[in-house]
């Protein structure tokens, strides 16, 4: 029970045996009807029957009970480790040399019952994740010489275009190049509400799949809504993103968590020492008077009470129940290690880009100058729309929704100009957009209210520029990438579970970085750093601090977030550099997940703590009230195994943990 963690456990399930997956489970049952027969015939039978009689169903009892734990003892013997599997058939032996049939046979029933309850536990854990390989469609319709075919997931080539119907999964990674639809993405990022998807404008150059917009990407698994959609696929089904996931679940359970390695520490010495009392004790009888057969009996109980199986079982459970409870969300945690460590943090640094901004610049003020409002709207929209820049698609498209507008294609001749601005025609006359130099260089004169405007814009944190027409300057404009609309209340939230320090680190420049940290409620901003800068920043905080947090979307923070103490990634759906180095990944691109998974990994850590102090506590008590004969066997093996199911029962509480 104790080997967990490296899939030794694992393999007496494996082969699945008569009963298939619960197998163990029914054999312990078993044991435990056997048992409860035996005991009835013993108890209730007449002076004169025979001994088979109960001896019978003990017997039987013995061999359900001790089949699974002897393949795993066995299996370790081999690997040279004593554990308490053998403790625990060594116990079972003794008590049946010493006529104990009933109380050798219950020790196996609840041993049993208690492994085969935490492979249950372990294999629901599991079965929650794994689920996300259901989910991948067998086969997909492809569209080939305007043909449509089914054929299975695994023939799908890079390129292919399948055809999703509506409310079917989508069978491949990729990204839509006809229709719209909303899609439920909740088996993957764990977002409750569909989210609309439409097709990309154009498949010419696209870029990385990470670096496609969200709302023109769809992923394997998940379920598409009312609308037919046609799309491009862009990964093989073995490197889709529940692919990845699936591996990577998988390699989870291979990271103990520090109280795990503690605690196997802890037993590699502890059962080579209660073997040697237990052998110390059957000769008691040598310096104490009593028979040989009181002596044994004592050291065979001292033999149950003394096992840690409660203690090897408490940590395992309760970190794949944690892990299990958070992937239900959208949250892959990989492995104890992590879990543990998140509940143990008081900083946290966040990337701001992406993470704490919605990383697309939105147009934040439009001020006019001797001009109407609406015509330097039209101006500028029309001349920004034939620039390829992201920041004049993104002041295009503003000034569209804002001011309802259509092409009127009154501009042309748009040239960027280095490090400056742009410069246009509009209605056969010149335009310039940019920064001052650009209009002090045209011979142009900026009015010192205007400038000062500008100058207030810039402190905070806004990208302005000026717009002239005509040889005038007309107005001024701005953007900003905007802060999320979760981020303040997460923030808020996080401070109120006890995060004292929330910094934010940018490559922004500072006044961007202070305005920000100001406007939703950050302890502090780091700005002009490049990803090398951000790897210092994190080593100078952990100096600080002991522990942090590094939070961001595991592109360009992969180096900053590879050295802090535990990397949670956001939106991870798309990106595998994200999925490799994060040591915890949010599959939505949600930053209102953190709270949850702080708590659930706080919680862990409580119900990893009560239950080591459960199962030592209980063999703290036992060991001493056998060695001085205070209590029988059958009390022993009922408060032993009493605690090991306490433990599991306790650590699947987990899987029920909901934010406060």
């Amino acid at each position: 029970m104790a080997e967990q963690s490296n899939g030794t456990h694992d393999h007496a399930h494996n082969h699945d045996g008569i009963f298939g997956k619960r197998t163990e489970l029914y054999f312990s049952l078993l044991c435990g009807v056997f048992l409860l027969i035996g005991f009835l015939i013993k108890t209730f039978g007449s002076e004169t029957q025979s001994i088979w009689m109960y001896l019978t169903p003990f017997i039987i009892s013995y061999a359900f009970g001790g089949y699974y734990i002897t393949i795993e003892a066995y299996e370790k013997i081999k690997r040279g480790g004593f554990e308490i599997d053998f403790l625990m058939i060594a116990a079972a032996i003794g008590a049946a040399y010493i006529g104990s049939w009933a109380e050798g046979a219950l020790l196996l029933f609840l041993f049993s019952l208690g492994h085969a309850l935490e492979s249950y536990a372990m294999n629901k854990a599991k079965k929650s994740i794994e689920a996300l390989g259901d989910l991948s469609p067998k086969t997909a319709l492809v569209k080939r010489d305007d043909k449509i075919e089914e054929v299975p997931v695994e023939e799908l080539e890079i390129n292919d275009i399948i055809v999703v119907k509506p409310n079917s999964k989508i069978s491949a990674d990729g990204v839509i190049i006809s229709g719209s639809s909303a899609i439920n993405q909740a088996s993957i990022t764990g977002e409750s509400m569909p989210i609309d998807k439409t097709a990309i404008d154009s498949t010419e150059n696209l870029p990385q799949f990470k670096d496609i917009d969200a709302s023109n990407v769809v992923f394997t698994g998940t379920i598409n809504g009312d609308g037919s959609i046609e799309v491009l696929v862009l990964k093989l089904s073995k490197d889709s993103t529940v692919a990845r996931l699936i591996k990577m679940v998988s390699e989870v359970e291979t990271q103990k968590s520090p109280t795990q390695r503690m605690t196997k520490k802890f037993e590699k010495w502890y059962v080579p020492i209660v073997i040697l009392v237990v052998i110390i004790l059957c000769f008691a009888y040598v310096v104490v008077d009593e028979p040989f057969g009181d002596s044994l009996y004592r050291a065979i109980t001292v033999l149950v009470a003394a096992s840690p199986c409660a203690l090897a079982i408490s940590t395992p459970s309760a970190v794949l129940s944690g892990i299990a409870r958070a992937a239900q969300k959208g949250v892959l945690i990989k492995g104890g290690k992590a879990l543990e460590d998140l509940g143990s943090i008081t900083t946290i640094a966040f990337d701001k880009t992406g993470t704490l901004t919605e990383g697309k610049p939105k147009l934040t003020n439009l001020v006019p100058y001797k001009y109407t409002e609406t015509g330097l709207a039209r101006l500028v929209y029309e001349v920004e729309s034939l620039s390829n820049h992201p920041l004049a698609r993104a002041i295009a498209k503003d000034l569209q929704l804002l001011y309802v507008m259509e092409h009127e294609n009154m501009a042309s001749n748009v040239t960027a100009i280095q490090g400056k601005g742009i410069s246009a025609t509009f209605k056969e006359k010149p335009v310039f957009i940019g920064n001052e130099k650009l209009m002090t260089d045209e011979g142009m004169t900026i009015a010192p209210d205007l400038l000062l405007e500008m100058q207030e814009m810039l402190l905070g944190g806004h990208t302005a520029m000026l717009v002239a027409y005509d040889k005038e300057v007309v107005g001024l404009i701005s953007v900003m990438d905007v802060p999320r609309a979760t981020a303040v209340s997460t923030l808020k939230k996080l401070k109120s579970i006890g995060i004292k320090r929330m910094v934010m680190l940018t490559g922004d420049h500072q006044n961007v970085g202070n305005a920000i940290a100001k406007r939703i409620g950050l302890t502090e901003a780091r700005g002009n750093l490049l990803p090398e800068d951000k790897v210092e920043a994190v080593k100078k905080l952990m100096q600080r601090d002991g522990k942090i947090a590094m939070v961001g979307d595991g592109v360009n923070d992969a180096p900053a977030m590879a050295y802090s103490t535990v990397s949670v990634a956001m939106g991870a759906a798309g990106s595998d550099v994200a999925l490799e180095t994060a040591d915890v990944a949010l599959m939505s691109d949600k930053i209102e997940m953190l709270p949850f998974v702080i708590g659930l990994s706080r919680a862990s850590k409580r119900i990893i703590t009560q239950n080591i102090w459960i199962s030592m506590g209980v063999v703290a008590l036992l060991v001493p009230a056998t060695i001085l004969d205070l209590t029988n066997i059958g009390l022993a093996v009922a408060f032993h195994e009493g605690s090991t199911l306490v433990v599991v029962i306790n650590a699947l509480r987990l899987l029920a943990y909901s934010e406060k």
